[in-house]
């Protein structure tokens, strides 16, 4: 994921003129939100943010997550056991690069309509370019929040969403996606894979990316779908979550979600880019919380579950 306030990020130009946007930054622009929808329904199983932040120590065991490592490689084997342990559906989406291999993680569930994607990216930045320390450029991102985060959050829910969906749901890992500026590289090459591959379109798209800050607060993301934008700031102002989801417009972001836009595809980001440690040899466990997955996980869960129009008991 990368942000589009800096002018000097001329690589997003094409992406983003492709979907008649700029690249520019804004100031915070206050957005007046409908009334929150009235939640009907109570998830199967509470989501854990504790057992969330578990995984994100698992990932930083496996130490850098890049394409080719020996920690990417055992991070894929746990990913793929751990969805089919929650009785996931799951498949490897493959697609050549330079000499690499991209390796998208697909996990379904359900079947029917509506149809959506919950998606974050699991491999890490080859190097720790924006670290105060000129020193620590050639080191790789431990990517706790940027990585680690996003994947934390998706595998709880594959743990407590339910077997018999109203819909179908994919949970997809995304290869790829943060080695843009760097020889040879781009960014999110996994997501633009998949959506090459999809032969349908899906109803829904939300890429959750950086959304484990302890101080965290998401704003708007401007290029997001404002419809499923507003959806999902409904159920976090229903659910109480109004300090970690707020109701104002700040970045736009090049992310995992625009080559679903790009498609026609409805798509959200959901990301805290205020977070000082970002591509940083800093990005570790400690700057993450329990307390911030629970709150992601708690809207996406709701949100889900709402949007199947579900009726369920706690």
């Amino acid at each position: 994921m990368r942000i589009a306030m800096y002018s000097d990020h001329k690589f997003l130009l094409g992406v983003l003129l492709g979907l008649g946007l700029f690249v520019s930054g804004c100031a915070a622009e206050t957005v007046s939100p409908a009334p929150p929808a009235t939640l009907t329904v109570e998830p199967f199983a509470a989501f854990d943010g504790e057992r969330a932040y578990q995984d994100i120590a698992t990932q930083l065991d496996f130490g850098p997550r890049t394409l080719g490592s020996e920690g990417h490689a055992q991070m894929l084997d746990w990913l793929l056991q751990d969805l089919r342990d929650a009785n996931w559906d799951v498949s490897i989406q493959e697609a050549p690069y330079n000499d690499y291999t991209i390796q998208n993680v697909v996990a379904k569930r359900g079947q029917g309509k509506p149809w959506i994607i919950l998606g974050a990216h699991y491999d890490t930045r080859f190097y720790a370019d924006q670290d105060p320390n000129p020193e620590k450029h050639l080191q790789s991102v431990p990517g706790a929040n940027d990585g680690a985060s996003g994947v934390a959050v998706l595998l709880e829910l594959a743990r407590v969403l339910p077997d018999d969906l109203n819909g179908e749901v994919w949970l997809v890992f995304f290869d790829a996606e943060d080695n843009g500026r760097i020889q040879d590289w781009d960014w999110i090459l996994g997501s633009q894979a998949f959506v090459t591959s999809l032969e349908e379109q899906p109803d829904a798209v939300v890429v959750a990316d950086m959304i484990g800050d302890a101080n965290l607060q998401i704003y708007w993301e401007q290029n997001s779908d404002p419809e499923l934008t507003r959806e999902i700031w409904d159920v976090a102002e229903s659910l109480g979550y109004t300090d970690q989801f707020i109701a104002s417009v700040k970045y736009r972001i090049l992310d995992d979600h625009i080559p679903f836009l790009q498609a026609g595809i409805p798509a959200v980001d959901l990301i805290d880019f205020d977070y000082p440690y970002w591509h940083t040899v800093e990005d570790t466990l400690e700057k993450t919380s329990p307390q911030s997955l629970q709150a992601v996980g708690d809207v996406l869960l709701h949100w889900l579950l709402t949007k199947m129009s579900m009726e369920t008991t706690p």
